[in-house]
C-alpha cells in the first residue's frame, strides 16, 4: 500500500513530536547524571582528604593504597540511548516529508529547522565516537528541543517549489549551510561552558580556603580545554560556511542574474562569516583568547539564529522563503 503525500506529512508531524519528546526526556537524563557526576566528584574529593588524614595518622606498614571503584554514570548512557532514539525518529520524519513533498525537505523555514536540528544531532553523536562530551547533552537536546519545536508551531503545508529553488544548489547550498550550523552550535554550546567554568576557576582561585560546594562544573574540562574544542568545531563549521557562501552567490548568479545583491539574506550571511573569519584570525594572532574569545564564538551563533530566524520572517527580499503568509 503506497501512502498518500497528505498521508505522509501526517505522519511526518507525528515522528516530529514523538522525536521532541524523546528529547526532552534526554535533557532529563543527561541533568540527572551531571547532578550525580557533580555528587561523585565532591563525595571522591571528601574521600581523598580522609584517606590522607588517616595515612598520615597510621604507621606506614599499616597503610593500604586505597582503589576506588571506577564511576558507572548510567543516566549519562540512558540520555545519549534517548537521544539516539530520538534522532531515529527525527530522521524518519524529515524523510517523511521529503518523500511527501517530492523533493529534499529544506525548502523553508520549518523544514530547514527539521534538518538543521537533525544535523546538530548528528553531529553530536558523531563526535561521541571520537569524544566523551556527554557534559554537552543537556546542552545540545535542549537546543535542538527549543529550535525544534518552535518551528514546530510554525508548521506550513507542502508547496510547490518557487522557480529560484528548482535548481541542484537547492540540494547541495542549503544541507551546507545546515551542517556549517550544526557545528557551529557544538562551538556555542562549548563556548556557553567555557565562560561559566572559566567564572568558577577564577572564583575557586579568590576563595582557595572556601569549603568545596557541588557544581556540575568540576566535572567537565577547564576552561582552556573547552575551548580549545569550540575552536576546532568553529573551524569545521567556518569551512562549511565559507562554502555556502560562494555556492550562495554562484546559485544567485543563475536565478537572478548577479553574483551579489545586496539582499537581507546575503548581507547576513556574509556578516557571520566575518564575525567567525575575526573570531579564528584573532585567537590565532592576536592572542584573543579567554573570555573574549568565547564571546565571538557566542555572538557568531546568535546571530546564525537570528538570520535563520528573525530575517526569514521579518525582512523582505529574494530570499523570503519562510512559508509563512
Amino acid at each position: 500500500m503506497q501512502l498518500d503525500p497528505v498521508t505522509m506529512d501526517s505522519f511526518s508531524v507525528v515522528l516530529v513530536w514523538t522525536a521532541i519528546s524523546l528529547y526532552v526526556l534526554a535533557f532529563i537524563a543527561y541533568a540527572v547524571d551531571l547532578a550525580n557526576r557533580s555528587q561523585a566528584s565532591l563525595a571522591a574529593k571528601d574521600a581523598r582528604q580522609l584517606v590522607g588524614v588517616g595515612a598520615r595518622a597510621a604507621s606506614p606498614a599499616a597503610s593500604e593504597p586505597v582503589v576506588a571503584a571506577a564511576p558507572r554514570y548510567v543516566w549519562g548512557r540512558i540520555g545519549t540511548s534517548l537521544t539516539w532514539l530520538g534522532f531515529v525518529f527525527h530522521l524518519g520524519a524529515t524523510l517523511l516529508r521529503g518523500l511527501a513533498a517530492g523533493r529534499v525537505p529544506w525548502s523553508n523555514m520549518y523544514e530547514f529547522a527539521m534538518t538543521g536540528t537533525l544535523l546538530m544531532t548528528a553531529v553530536y553523536l558523531g563526535v561521541l565516537f571520537w569524544k566523551d562530551l556527554r557534559f554537552l547533552g543537556s546542552f545540545m537536546t535542549g537546543l535542538v528541543t527549543v529550535l525544534l519545536g518552535s518551528s514546530s508551531l510554525f508548521y506550513v503545508q507542502i508547496t510547490p517549489l518557487m522557480d529560484p529553488l528548482k535548481s541542484v544548489w537547492l540540494v547541495i547550498h542549503v544541507f551546507v549551510a545546515s551542517l556549517a550550523t550544526a557545528f557551529l552550535a557544538l562551538a556555542f554550546a562549548l563556548s556557553v561552558l567555557q565562560l561559566l567554568q572559566a567564572r568558577r576557576e577564577r572564583m575557586a582561585v579568590e576563595a582557595a580556603e572556601a569549603p568545596a560546594r557541588r557544581s556540575m562544573l568540576r566535572t567537565i574540562p577547564s576552561a582552556e580545554a573547552l575551548e580549545g574544542l569550540a575552536y576546532r568545531f568553529a573551524i569545521i563549521g567556518f569551512i562549511f560556511w565559507t562554502f555556502t557562501l560562494i555556492a550562495g552567490a554562484i546559485w544567485a548568479n543563475d536565478a537572478w542574474g548577479r553574483y551579489w545583491g545586496f539582499d537581507t539574506k546575503e548581507v547576513w550571511t556574509f556578516i557571520i562569516w566575518v564575525l567567525y573569519a575575526g573570531y579564528i584570525h584573532a585567537r590565532a594572532t592576536r592572542g584573543w583568547r579567554g573570555t573574549r574569545s568565547a564571546w565571538l564564538s557566542i555572538v557568531g551563533f546568535v546571530a546564525v539564529i537570528f538570520n535563520f530566524t528573525i530575517v526569514n520572517m521579518f525582512f523582505e527580499g529574494l530570499h523570503a522563503y519562510s512559508g509563512l503568509s
